[in-house]
């Protein structure tokens, strides 16, 4: 399939997705491109993601960036999951350690320059493993942030090269814990510490009722997203 049939089939999919279930898209996904991946931070959304594909199909590749820098709940969350399921996470580090990175870019560049740090840490790791597939899935929701807001259910992905599913586009954070609770998920417990979004230990607060979910990601600072879908 070349790029304009890629795109014209990737068209006709984001309206006929509009108001399909999760678990239709996935099934498609992974029947269209079985070289497809999905990108695990051991989120609310994404542990209701783990589930769904081991229940479609439970060889799919599932991968982790390993920041070096997650919380330890977030390792138990990790640890938890691949016991339950029986299925070992890819794990894809940065090329550069934390001493290294120091050393090279000065302590707590996270600090200095997140968006630098999130390129070191994230971004590189990330194209480097997708440049190994066709597509990938991601638990991005519209309501999670402005920059989220039109994302469709498949879309291409300009930014890496390939085709991009979104299955939980259109859920509501409601609908994610009524799926946890009914399926018994395992969750990272942050998430009942005022945690609605975890990402590095250096970078992530707490969030207070009323508050923007996503402030409590790189606080203090304009940045909301760490480069991987914008």
């Amino acid at each position: 399939m070349n790029l304009i049939e890629k795109e014209n089939l990737i068209r006709t999919k984001a309206e006929e997705f509009e108001n399909a279930s999760a678990e239709t898209v996935i099934a498609w996904a992974i029947e269209t491109f079985p070289n497809i991946t999905f990108a695990c931070s051991f989120g609310a959304e994404d542990v209701v993601l783990v589930d769904m594909i081991q229940k479609i199909s439970p060889s799919t590749d599932i991968f982790y960036l390993d920041t070096d820098f997650h919380f330890k709940e977030t390792y138990e969350t990790r640890d938890r999951m691949a016991a339950k399921y029986n299925l070992k996470f890819v794990e894809v580090k940065p090329k550069l350690t934390p001493e290294e990175q120091a050393a090279e870019h000065g302590a707590e560049l996270w600090k200095s320059d997140p968006t630098g740090c999130c390129n070191i840490r994230k971004v590189e790791p990330l194209t480097r493993i997708l440049s190994q597939y066709e597509a990938w899935i991601t638990g991005i929701r519209r309501d999670q942030a402005p920059t989220r807001a039109n994302a469709k259910k498949v879309e291409y992905d300009t930014k890496f090269g390939l085709v991009k599913f979104n299955p939980l586009a259109a859920w509501t954070s409601e609908q994610v814990w009524e799926y946890i609770r009914a399926n018994d998920i395992i969750y990272n417990p942050l998430h009942d510490q005022n945690f609605p979004s975890i990402g590095c230990e250096q970078c992530t607060k707490p969030v207070m009722p009323g508050e923007d979910p996503r402030s409590g990601r790189w606080a203090g600072n304009e940045k909301t997203e760490c480069g991987l879908h914008k």
